[in-house]
């Protein structure tokens, strides 16, 4: 038997799970870590992630010999190194907004379509790297001229552990320094921002075998959604995963980019030559669910409050509940929105409520496949939303699409895993070690009529559209 590891690494904590050849989770390791924030900057010292790496590394290795490992990371955090490898500075984390300037400067320089159409990217945030690379450039000449070669997380850990400085392409989409119709680095945005290739790693697909740690084998991973993505069982058009988590992220499988037109919101993501995954997101899903609890159910167990809604109809007796309480990212762009419910009456009760936000998640992940436009035979549900079999029923009746569960929930890490199993040449290709290795939980077929589910979701429609006109208000 064959023993692999995938890691993966969020914003705030590493995740490394031991599977067998066949996928069979057998140990898991947490390490948690807190980011240093000071207004706009978010930070987090380099070094430290490869401890933790080596740190959960050695814990796994103690119960089971590794024979191969891959890693995923979350995109767009840097690291800076001069000549001898070193940091020249804390990694730089997504979540850092120092480089606004530096991001209308391309946005200014390129224009949004040409972004897209090189990138896949459908705006410049100050975040992305390119703009970070700039910021550094504009406002530490005394670093700059230090510089000598320029990583994301991934790469990091990968020069730290093999040596070499290697990147996948996955990772780089949302750098706005990849043309992922190619898989080329652009040189236009290298020139822009000041550096050339030089500066960069070498780049790779996932699954490639990069080098050796501790006899194990190494292998290039990917951007931590495309671990999930992969993980989930997604090799085909037709089925699309959603997350339902502190936030809710929907992804799709996609042989080519749609084109471009004035006011896109869906970014493509390189996958591999020829596959895109499309992805939209949320800020606010189950972090509702979570302040529901919290604040009136006394954080109650999720089983009580599942059951005080099982017997509440679909379209909870009129009651009608927007989640959107950070804003909007998608399909409408506006961080001032906020969540808003319609049509209390004394007959309602706590569990028409919890009904209620289901069924307003439930429509939001509706509106995003409406957008995608893309046919689909089956949604993939994964994350903390699909340990309910009620808000499973409640997606497949607003979205009139069959909704499934996985047996592994760490599909990040199995994502990851597999893709080691491959560069290590256990699996003759992703697409079939997927269908081999990920395996389902349950099926839930919409058992609602689609009139009664198409008038819940006209209302959350018109109610989230009174909330974004600002009508009354």
């Amino acid at each position: 038997m064959k023993y692999l590891l995938g890691i993966d690494i969020g914003t705030t904590s590493l995740k490394g799970c031991i599977f067998d050849e066949k996928g069979n989770e057998l140990a898991s390791v947490t390490k948690a870590y807190t980011l240093i924030t000071e207004g706009e900057r978010v930070e987090f010292p380099a070094e430290r992630y490869f401890e933790l790496f080596k740190e959960a590394y050695d814990e796994l290795a103690s119960q089971y010999p590794i024979d191969a490992f891959a890693i995923d990371t979350q995109g767009e955090t840097m690291i800076f190194l001069d000549k001898e490898g070193k940091p020249l500075t804390n990694a730089i984390v997504w979540l850092d907004n120092r480089a606004e300037k530096e991001a209308k400067a391309i946005e200014k320089h390129f224009g949004l379509r040409t972004v897209y159409e090189i990138t896949g990217q459908t705006e410049v945030p100050a975040g992305y790297p390119a703009s970070k690379v700039l910021w550094l450039k504009n406002n530490c000449p005394e670093v700059f001229a230090k510089l000598d070669k320029i990583l994301l997380l991934e790469d990091y850990l990968l020069y730290r552990i093999t040596g070499k400085f290697v990147c996948e392409r996955s990772l780089y989409s949302s750098t706005l320094y990849l043309d992922i119709r190619t898989g080329n680095y652009w040189k236009d945005m290298l020139d822009f921002i000041g550096i050339s290739e030089s500066y960069l790693p070498t780049l790779h697909e996932s699954g490639e075998r990069v080098g050796e740690y501790n006899g194990a084998v190494v292998c290039t991973g990917a951007l931590d959604q495309i671990s999930g993505f992969i993980g989930s069982g997604i090799v085909k058009e037709g089925s699309i995963s959603e997350m339902t988590g502190t936030a809710l992220a929907v992804c799709a499988l996609s042989r080519v980019i749609p084109p471009y037109f004035e006011g896109i919101k869906v970014p493509a993501y390189y996958v591999a030559k020829g596959k895109y995954c499309l992805l939209m997101w949320a800020p606010t899903a189950g972090m509702v669910m979570e302040w529901y609890r919290k604040n009136f159910y006394d954080n109650a167990d999720y089983k009580r409050i599942n059951e005080e809604a099982e017997n509440v109809p679909l379209g909870s007796e009129g009651l009608v509940v927007s989640p959107n309480m950070r804003g909007s990212v998608m399909p409408e762009n506006d961080s001032e929105l906020k969540g808003g419910v319609y049509g209390i009456d004394l007959k309602h009760t706590r569990g028409h409520f919890t009904h209620a936000i289901m069924e307003g998640i439930a429509c939001l992940l509706r509106q995003y496949l409406e957008y995608l436009a893309l046919p689909v035979e089956e949604v993939i549900s994964i994350g903390g939303g699909a340990k309910s079999p009620l808000w499973l029923q409640i997606k497949a009746d607003i979205t009139g699409k069959k909704v499934v569960t996985l047996k592994n929930k760490e599909t990040g890490c199995l994502g990851t895993a597999i893709y080691a199993g491959y560069g290590y040449g256990m699996y003759q290709d992703i697409d079939s070690a997927v269908q081999d290795l990920v395996e389902r939980k349950s099926e839930t077929k919409p058992s609602a009529k689609k009139s009664v589910a198409d008038a819940v979701y006209q209302r959350y429609i018109a109610l989230d559209g009174l909330f974004l006109k600002r009508e009354g208000l």
